[in-house]
C-alpha cells in the first residue's frame, strides 16, 4: 500500500488566493493508505473525535446541539479499524464549545457501547462543565462536579480522561489547592485515568491552570501530583504546542506514566522520540489524517522509521494550518476534513463553527491536504470544494 498512483492531470478547480486572485490549481499525485490497520503499533495512539451534526434538526445551532448519531458512531468505527483509540468527547467533539456535558454523556455511553463488541479502544472526558464556572464557590464544588462526571461515565463502563477544569482554573489560587483536588479524585477512579493539561490556547478560560502562569512552576505542580499518584495515573496528555516542554515533562515522570502528545504542531517527532524515550499519542489532528497516521505508525513499528516520517512528515503542513490562532477554531478544519473525505454529506458543526474559519484558509486547508496525499477520494473533494466555493461566492 501507499503506492503512488498516477498523476491525476485532470483535476484542477479555481482556488481564491492571498492577494485577493484566483489561481487554477492542479492536484498533485495522489496516495492511498490502507483503510484498516496493517501490521501492529508499538504506540498507543488516540484521536480526538469529531461529533457529526443533524444538518435537518429545526435546532437553533448555537444554543442547542443535534447530533446525527450513526454517522458519528461510524466515523468512530472508522478510526477503530485503522487501530487507534477514540478520545471520546473532547475539545475535538467541541466539548464545552457547543456540546453540553448531557450529550457529551450519551455520546460517551453510544460510544462505549459501539467499542465493547470490538473491544476497540476508547477513553472519554470526564470533567466539571455542568458546574457553571460562576457557580463554583469553592474546591469541594469542584471535586463534587469530578466525581458525578467520573461516576457517570464508569457506570457506562468507560476509561477516563480528566479534563481540565474552567471552575479550578477560576478559582484554584495554588498548587496546594490544585493537589487537593487532584489527589481527592484520583483516589476514588476504578482504572487508571489520562490526565488532561489542555492550554489556553485552546481554551482560554484554562490560562493559568496549575495555579500560575508560569509554565515552568505550573510543570512542577502539575508532575508533582501525577507522579504521587501514578498508580492511578496511566498518562498525560499535553497540549501546549510546546515541543520542549513536552519533553522535559516526559522526562520527569514516573516510569509507568506514559506522555501522550497533544502538540499537533510537532506530534511526528515526538512520537518518533529520541534515545530517552518517545510520546504516545492523543491529538485531533488524528481525527483528520486517521489512515496516514495508522500507517505511519504501523512502518515505525515495523523499524521503518523513514517511512513513519516519509507519510507522516507531509500532514505536518496541513496540521499547523488547522490548529493556527485563534487554535480553538481547529474543529472547523478537522470537520471540514471529514466532509472532503466523505464521512459525512455536509459541512455542517455544532454551534454553526463551519463559519468560524474564511474561505481563504479552507481553500490553503484543500492545498495541504492534497499536498500530503490526505484526500481519499480526489474527484469527490474536488467537485465538494467546488460546491463549497459556490457558496461564497466564486466560480470554481
Amino acid at each position: 500500500m501507499n503506492k503512488p498512483v498516477l498523476p491525476m492531470s485532470s483535476l484542477s478547480l479555481k482556488l481564491p488566493t492571498a492577494d485577493r486572485k484566483i489561481e487554477n490549481y492542479r492536484l498533485a499525485t495522489s496516495r492511498t493508505f490502507p483503510a484498516k490497520l496493517e501490521g501492529t503499533l508499538n504506540r498507543v495512539a488516540f484521536s480526538a473525535a469529531h461529533v457529526v451534526a443533524d444538518p435537518l434538526a429545526d435546532n437553533d445551532p448555537w444554543l442547542t446541539a443535534a447530533i446525527d448519531w450513526d454517522r458519528t458512531i461510524a466515523f468512530r468505527e472508522h478510526v477503530w479499524d485503522l487501530g487507534l483509540g477514540v478520545a471520546e468527547a473532547m475539545d475535538t467533539a467541541q466539548r464545552g464549545m457547543g456540546l453540553d456535558w448531557k450529550t457529551s454523556l450519551e455520546l460517551i455511553q453510544r460510544s462505549v457501547c459501539a467499542a465493547k463488541p470490538r473491544k476497540a479502544l476508547v477513553f472519554s472526558g470526564a470533567g466539571t462543565d455542568h458546574l457553571a464556572v460562576e457557580d463554583a464557590g469553592s474546591l469541594d464544588d469542584v471535586i463534587r462536579a469530578y466525581e458525578e462526571q467520573i461516576a457517570a461515565v464508569e457506570k457506562a463502563g468507560g476509561r477516563i480522561i480528566l479534563m481540565a477544569s474552567r471552575a479550578l482554573a477560576r478559582i484554584g489560587r495554588n498548587a496546594d489547592d490544585y493537589a487537593k483536588v487532584y489527589n481527592r479524585v484520583l483516589g476514588q477512579v476504578k482504572e487508571p485515568v489520562i490526565i488532561h493539561w489542555l492550554g489556553d490556547m485552546f481554551d482560554p478560560a484554562l490560562a493559568g491552570y496549575w495555579g500560575t502562569a508560569d509554565l515552568d512552576k505550573a510543570m512542577d505542580t502539575a508532575v508533582a501530583i501525577i507522579n504521587a499518584n501514578a498508580a492511578k495515573v496511566d498518562g498525560v496528555k499535553v497540549s501546549l504546542l510546546d515541543k520542549q516542554r513536552e519533553i522535559d515533562m516526559r522526562r520527569r515522570l514516573d516510569k509507568n506514566v506514559k506522555m501522550y502528545t497533544g502538540d499537533d504542531f510537532n506530534y511526528a517527532e515526538l512520537i518518533a522520540g529520541d534515545e530517552q524515550g518517545f510520546s504516545h499519542a492523543l491529538l485531533g489532528i488524528f481525527d483528520a489524517i486517521a489512515p496516514a497516521a495508522s500507517y505511519a505508525l504501523s512502518r515505525l513499528a515495523a523499524g521503518d522509521e523513514a517511512g513513519f516520517h516519509d507519510v507522516l512528515g507531509p500532514t505536518v503542513p496541513l496540521s499547523r494550518h488547522i490548529f493556527r490562532a485563534p487554535t480553538r477554531f481547529y474543529k472547523t478544519g478537522v470537520v471540514f476534513m471529514a466532509w472532503l473525505n466523505g464521512h459525512q454529506d455536509h459541512f455542517t458543526m455544532v454551534g454553526g463553527q463551519e463559519s468560524a474559519r474564511s474561505t481563504l484558509h479552507l481553500a490553503e486547508l484543500f492545498r495541504l491536504a492534497d499536498k500530503a496525499g490526505l484526500l481519499a477520494n480526489p474527484e469527490m473533494a474536488t467537485q465538494r470544494m467546488k460546491a463549497f466555493l459556490a457558496t461564497r461566492g466564486f466560480e470554481a
